[in-house]
């Protein structure tokens, strides 16, 4: 149990001395440490669209060529190509957007510094002001911001100011493995799909198992992200992996119609 010592202003005396002292016990479900959750929501990020991915664009490669010739091994280097080039593709877009990011909020973070270095002022009439526009009176908003400022002056201000946490910071490798590991696990279902089964039923087996891949992909993405909305996600993917290997199998069975390959 922890005690709560409540500043009400405009409270009856009744009310009051009721809320002085308030016995609660904390909610210790809620996830509070932001750091942690923001790195755990780069890394399911990251995996996330790399399963998507490597499901879609491998699954699209393959269908594609498989649709312009019956060649197992023709449709098996495609696959390969795909992989490998998709993997590294992925890793090094999320190494780069994810350095882009930390980048930005080191600049965000030394200019924070440099303001408090340079104008402390200023910079505490704004803390004043913001929480002042929270609703708080302007004598405790300015009291708060006093004590907040002398307690922590750079993560007040970066909270309050620009949303951020000196600490919370995410790690551009981490999103680069787990996007191309994701990747490679995606890829691995459309590629063992159509090189293994018979010819006559790979390409309408394949659409069935990357299809429901991609549903179940939607849906975990969602369930991990905190979104009730399951069906919803998993539509969006499913409808979008659709389109992309409809649209890859009637170009290549169009090419291999017409002798183009």
């Amino acid at each position: 149990m922890m005690t709560v010592h409540l500043l009400e202003a405009g409270r009856t005396p009744e009310y009051s001395r009721r809320m002085t002292t308030q016995e609660f016990t904390p909610h210790l479900s809620e996830a509070h440490d932001m750091g942690t959750y923001q790195e755990k929501l780069n890394r399911l990020r990251a995996a996330v669209l790399g399963a998507n991915d490597g499901i879609v664009s491998v699954a699209a490669t393959v269908v594609g060529v498989a649709g312009a010739t019956t060649s197992t091994p023709t449709i098996g280097l495609a696959a390969a190509a795909a992989v490998v080039g998709g993997a590294i593709s992925m890793a090094l877009g999320e190494y780069v957007s994810v350095s882009s990011q930390v980048d930005s909020q080191k600049a965000l973070v030394a200019k924070e510094k440099a303001e408090l270095r340079d104008m402390p002022e200023e910079e505490l009439d704004e803390l004043t002001q913001i929480l002042m526009d929270r609703g708080i009176a302007p004598d405790t908003a300015r009291k708060a911001a006093i004590e907040m400022t002398e307690k922590d002056a750079l993560g007040t201000h970066l909270h309050f100011e620009l949303g951020l946490d000196e600490e919370e910071s995410v790690s551009p490798w981490t999103a680069a493995f787990a996007s191309a590991g994701a990747f490679l696990v995606g890829a691995l279902l459309p590629t063992l799909l159509i090189l293994l089964l018979p010819v006559s039923i790979r390409i309408p087996a394949t659409f069935a198992g990357v299809l429901v891949a991609l549903a179940v992909t939607g849906a975990l993405g969602a369930k991990w992200g905190g979104s009730p909305h399951y069906i919803r996600a998993a539509t969006r993917v499913v409808i979008g992996g659709a389109l992309a290997l409809v649209v890859t199998f009637a170009v290549g069975s169009l090419l291999g119609a017409t002798g183009v390959v």
